[in-house]
């Protein structure tokens, strides 16, 4: 029996996400490395400079590696890029999991950095690319799915091996050998994945592309309604952007373009500034701040880490009904309150106070935190930017909007030790206000995508004001959507006027898949 079309572009997009693990595993392992006792004699400092860096390297490579991602994704295709990516990860976690000194892993984070900044493009750009309008904020959430699967594999390892043997070098070394596992399928697999239909359009390779999508999203059937109009669709929009300038200009010359690169780097930092890094990173100096045991600070990280998978599921099983925009807002609010009155705790402890429930309401703030970020904020952060830029410039301005989210991770896990040493507490302050003005900053500017095609996304953008209260767009049905593409593709390929392509749908004298 075939698997239904909407499930196996699901699985697909699931093993593209598995670069977001390598992501998540390295966010949830590194506060453990930094605190085992043979690592800490291995690097021969105890700097907080050297500290950061440390932890920062990884993100310095992910944004260089950024653009070069969307060069190889553009020349040679999406799927031998993801390829590409993996081997260089690879190559990072062997130097550090060999490291002999800190030199030597800085070089490893930094390789290994630069895998999954290559990923970190490659991935969503790929799922975007092969979804369903009424399924493609599902499929671009799995990234931040992966991510939190990494994150709780790399947190109980590396809890558990620090349990049986704490001084010894397998504390830290095995943790981080680990991280390679999921990039091995990346690296020698990834050519069974079905190619992007919309990189074999700008290629040229048109009827590749129908085979694709009847791959996709018809079980091979190139005469399937949607499938036809999604091709005619797209093959009007490559047209059209074949007509203008493809180098990078287009990105910077053009208003629309200009307006959605900047709308995806201030959601990259924005993400940020709620704080998400700061705390996974640095959860050992966190908790023990407010009375807890450095193994019991760990063993709550784990425990976050399982809290915020539940919210990434949520944002999965809901983000393609209600939406980008209100979660953005709520999510943010909700992230600024929490931090609010974790400051207000944190402060307690650091003025000889605080006590064991005061400890214990901090957590539990933190945890509605993580999942608040995890179910509407942390996901969206790769799906929106995504999903607005049209075929000629996905790549190289999804690559500009990630370089924004890992040098604003970098500059998190630079300060942030010495934000803690100096001011301590009042470094919550700033994730406190930053929650509040995101969540301002959305509501003024960003405008709902769901359920849209990504070949109308230009148009969407030049007929929306960039004061969205005031725009007044209609919301749209992406099954609405998809039935609209359906009958386009009967009038193309038929020439049946639209009405009669509509009651020939309806009729059943044409096939069209139907929605899972």
């Amino acid at each position: 029996m075939a698997i239904p079309p909407k499930i196996y572009t699901f699985l697909c997009a699931c093993f593209a996400a598995m670069g977001a693990m390598l992501y998540g595993y390295d966010l949830g392992v590194i506060s453990y490395v930094l605190v085992a006792p043979d690592f800490i004699t291995t690097i021969d400092t105890t700097d907080d400079d050297y500290i950061g860096f440390i932890v920062s390297s990884m993100l310095l490579g992910a944004f260089v590696g950024s653009i070069p991602a969307s060069l190889i994704a553009d020349k040679f295709s999406r799927r031998m890029a993801i390829s590409v990516a993996g081997g260089v990860f690879i190559l990072g976690g062997l130097l550090q999991t060999a490291a002999q000194n800190k030199e030597t892993m800085f070089a490893g984070r930094f390789f290994a950095g630069l895998g999954i900044g290559m990923l970190g493009v490659l991935a969503p750009l790929y799922q975007s690319e092969i979804a369903h309008p009424s399924k493609r904020g599902m499929l671009t959430a799995t990234f931040q799915f992966f991510l939190g699967i990494g994150a709780i594999v790399a947190g109980w390892i590396a809890y558990g091996v620090q349990q049986t043997h704490p001084n010894d070098p397998i504390a830290w070394r095995l943790p981080l050998g680990f991280q390679m596992l999921p990039a091995v399928p990346l690296l020698l697999l990834s050519f069974l994945l079905p190619e992007s239909p919309r990189w074999l359009m700008i290629k040229g390779r048109e009827e590749d592309a129908l085979r694709t999508l009847a791959r996709l999203h018809a079980r091979g059937n190139q005469n399937d309604a949607f499938v036809l109009g999604e091709w005619h669709s797209m093959k009007a929009k490559v047209g059209e952007e074949a007509q203008t300038d493809q180098s990078w200009g287009l990105i910077f010359k053009d208003r629309t373009n200009l307006r959605k690169v900047l709308y995806g780097i201030i959601l990259q930092f924005s993400v940020q500034m709620t704080g998400v890094s700061a705390i996974q990173y640095y959860a050992a100096t966190v908790y023990k701040s407010v009375g807890f045991s450095q193994n019991t600070a760990l063993l709550i990280n784990s425990l976050n880490n399982i809290n915020a998978l539940f919210g990434e599921l949520a944002c999965i099983l809901l983000v393609d009904r209600v939406g980008r925009r209100f979660p953005l807002i709520a999510g943010n609010m909700l992230a600024g309150t929490c931090f609010a009155i974790a400051t207000a705790l944190a402060k307690q402890f650091a003025q000889g106070g605080g006590s064991r429930g005061q400890g214990i309401g901090f957590v539990t703030v933190l945890f509605i935190y993580n999942f608040a970020f995890s179910a509407c904020i942390g996901p969206l952060s790769w799906v929106y930017p995504v999903e607005i830029f049209n075929t000629a410039v996905r790549g190289k301005a999804t690559a500009l909007t990630c370089m924004a989210a890992w040098i604003s991770n970098f500059m998190i896990g630079q300060v942030s030790p010495k934000a803690w040493s100096n001011i301590g507490w009042k470094y919550y302050l700033v994730f406190t206000v930053c929650g509040f003005t995101n969540a301002l900053t959305f509501y003024i500017l960003f405008p709902e995508t769901k359920g849209r095609t990504l070949e109308e996304m230009d148009s969407y953008f030049r007929e929306t004001h960039w004061f969205v209260p005031g725009a007044k767009v209609a919301p749209i049905s992406a099954t609405e959507r998809e039935n609209q593409l359906a009958q386009d593709g009967l009038s193309r390929e038929h020439g049946l006027p639209s009405d009669d392509a509509e009651k020939a749908l309806k009729g059943g004298e044409y096939h069209h898949r139907e929605a899972i």
